[in-house]
């Protein structure tokens, strides 16, 4: 019995002794790639590689083109950073008065518009084609716009069309792939903002007056860099639409300090034709100033007129300037879910 227990046990050592080896020769490459697939995952997950397998690539470490990278309104570490800024260069409260002004502008050559322009029709520039044929200027563009007249055109500076913009894209909680509609963008005080902001060819404005669309198109978007953007600009002063598509619905419609200067039958008419091109429930109108065209109207006879287009009424808002003491009044409108 012993010689057969003796050969019947040797197979099993040997057996067992090339288990112990192989564990022992495959052990390091189990650990090596488990250290490799937890590496990946993570640089994966944190985005920071994009090419970390199936997990990292779910995560983009950069924005979609779709998405603007841009915030809406400065936030409290923003006022915060650009206080110190001032403070580290020790730069002093602005002066009140043009004495004042004149003191920090001496040795700079200061110039009004009206000097500017002066110089620059009589100059034509530091540097400049003498000879016609030669003058590469693609979009040949007026002095009076170059030296930003247009700019001056308004009730109030110039900065607070990104106070607008601010005020209406968190109302809304704006997206880059909005459909934005304004009644009146004028010189694009308010526009650029939008424009900047949003996807090509998603803001849509009708503007009747030429000055403002010469603006506009001839320095506003090129010299802004917008021109790839692609907004839809029409002249009219009609409430005419029908140009910004049949099958475009609105996220945002907004008319700022326009509806003043319009008669109260054609501004109905204008709402009338708007209501439907808004988006049911969430889709917003607003109207800046006052909405004298409908409390003109006695008793509940505005909001009768309302019910019978297809809106409602929601509140009276306001918002505070970032640069100067200013507030502005706006008043929201919406298209009620059917």
């Amino acid at each position: 019995m012993a010689p057969k227990g003796g050969l019947f046990s040797l197979p099993l050592l040997l057996l067992g002794g090339f288990a112990v080896l192989a564990f022992f020769f495959f052990l390091p490459s189990l650990f090596r790639s488990s250290y490799l697939c937890y590496s990946e995952s993570r640089s994966g997950a944190t985005g920071s590689s994009g090419v970390g397998g199936k997990e990292g690539s779910e995560i983009p470490s950069r924005r979609s083109p779709s998405s603007s990278s841009d915030p809406v309104s400065a936030s409290a570490d923003d006022i915060s950073w650009l206080r110190d800024q001032l403070r580290a260069n020790e730069l002093r409260d602005p002066p009140t008065t043009a004495e004042g002004w004149h003191m920090l502008r001496k040795g700079i050559n200061p110039r009004t518009r009206a000097q500017q322009l002066e110089d620059l029709r009589k100059f034509k520039g530091i540097s400049h084609y003498e000879d016609g044929e030669n003058n590469h200027t693609d979009l040949p563009c007026p002095g009076e716009l170059l030296v930003e007249e247009h700019h001056s055109n308004y009730g109030e500076p110039w900065a607070g069309g990104r106070d607008v913009f601010e005020f209406l894209a968190k109302s809304v909680d704006l997206l880059p792939d909005f459909q934005v509609l304004e009644i009146g963008c004028g010189t694009l005080r308010v526009g650029l903002h939008f424009i900047r902001y949003l996807d090509a060819a998603h803001f849509n404005c009708l503007e009747r007056d030429e000055l403002s669309l010469m603006a506009a198109f001839r320095y506003e978007l090129p010299s802004q860099g917008l021109l790839h953007k692609r907004p839809l600009i029409v002249k009219g002063d009609d409430m005419d639409f029908t140009k910004f598509g049949d099958d475009v619905a609105f996220d945002l419609i907004y008319a700022s300090a326009v509806f003043l200067h319009i008669p109260d039958a054609l501004v109905w008419v204008g709402l009338e034709r708007l209501a439907s091109r808004l988006k049911p429930s969430k889709g917003r109108l607003f109207v800046s100033h006052n909405i004298k065209f409908c409390t003109r109207l006695r008793g509940d006879e505005c909001s009768k007129r309302l019910s019978n287009i297809g809106l409602e009424y929601v509140g009276k808002r306001t918002h505070d300037s970032l640069l100067f003491n200013h507030y502005e009044i706006w008043f929201e409108f919406r298209r009620p879910r059917s």
